[in-house]
């Protein structure tokens, strides 16, 4: 068991973050020279102003018309990404392994608001669930790419909370959440997850050109 965990946590950890950030580099050049051969005028529309506008309104909950007309969908939507995101990059046990193998050391969350932030994203998932099961036009255009997305984001928060819990065995479910972790970071940018990268560059888009060129805000 010992040589399983140091095997996923040092050799398949350098691999997934290798993956992650060479596959995140290379959809970016991809989906920009896709740009430039299909539609090159959507470059020039570009606006610095008009993409900021959008998304700092899309930031702000209840700001948009898509967030004012479903409110539960809203709050689970942005409790998931906050909590999504802090929760890895502010939990002690990752900063100390940061600070372990490269040097690199900051404040953490406390333990007790760490686990909460996990829970929330655990019951985050089982909304979403409930609802591409239940709301008839969301189960319409749900595809297995869908199913895939949600339950890699789901595995991590979920073996995490066991493991720290002491609930399925301490050393094993430690090595299944590194290895949930590490396949959420090679998903990133291949799978429906790649918004977590791409989603600003649309929003941007989006902003320039209903800004720039119809007129109109686009929250």
């Amino acid at each position: 068991m010992n040589a399983i965990y140091d095997f996923v946590s040092g050799p398949l950890c350098w691999i997934a973050f290798i993956v992650f950030i060479g596959g995140s580099a290379w959809r970016l050049y991809s989906m920009y020279n896709e740009a430039k051969k299909k539609d090159v005028n959507s470059l020039a529309y570009m606006d610095k102003h008009y993409a900021l506008r959008s998304i700092l309104n899309w930031l702000i909950p209840f700001r948009a018309l898509g967030w004012k007309e479903n409110p539960g969908m809203t709050v689970a939507t942005f409790l998931f990404h906050i909590c999504l995101i802090l929760t890895p990059l502010f939990l002690l046990g990752h900063i100390v392994l940061l600070e372990q193998n490269l040097g690199i050391s900051y404040p953490a969350l406390p333990d007790g608001l760490a686990d909460f932030m996990t829970i929330i994203v655990i019951a985050a998932c089982v909304y979403f669930y409930w609802r591409r099961k239940s709301q008839p036009d969301v189960k319409f255009l749900t595809t297995r790419k869908d199913w895939f997305a949600l339950c890699v984001a789901f595995l991590p928060f979920f073996t995490g909370f066991l493991a720290y819990h002491g609930i399925g065995g301490d050393k094993f479910m430690t090595i299944l959440h590194i290895l949930a972790g590490e396949l959420m970071l090679v998903a990133i940018p291949f799978t429906r997850l790649s918004h977590m990268i791409f989603g600003l560059f649309s929003r941007a888009y989006m902003g320039s050109e209903f800004g720039g060129i119809r007129r109109v805000q686009d929250w």
